[in-house]
């Protein structure tokens, strides 16, 4: 079966003719905007995940791995502490991320600063502070 696409200009005429839901299915596609506007005007995205469409699937956030499946690279010893406070812990985190990385690609090859903003990046996207 052949997919139908889905603009922002197609929910709004939806929304004219009084329709206020859209089942998507593996055959049904919106647009980025078409998602957006759909939000926007109240229209019901009936659907498995309520995942927008340019959202990455990102499974590994959510799973945790088995203790022994975690492994600590030879280049940085894992050093226990006990409770350091809050903002310690996560700067600690993130000397230990810097660390990995360099470890693992050499200095030359890595922009420190680059480094740095992206450990900063993920730190806030995953609520370290």
């Amino acid at each position: 079966m052949a997919k139908v696409f889905y603009t922002e200009h197609d929910i709004e005429d939806m929304v004219k003719r009084g329709e206020r839901s859209l089942v998507v299915t593996n055959d049904v596609v919106l647009t980025d905007l078409a998602y957006e506007m759909a939000r926007r005007l109240g229209v019901q995205l009936v659907q498995p995940t309520d995942t927008p469409p340019a959202a990455p699937i990102r499974p590994y956030i959510n799973k945790t791995a088995s203790p022994a499946a975690v492994q600590t690279p030879a280049a940085i010893p894992a050093t226990p502490v006990a409770a350091p406070a809050a903002g310690a812990r996560v700067a600690a985190i993130k000397a230990r991320v810097k660390a990995a990385v360099l470890a693992q690609l050499g200095s030359s090859a890595v922009d420190e600063a680059t480094l740095d903003r992206i450990i900063e990046r993920v730190a806030a996207d995953l609520g370290l502070k």
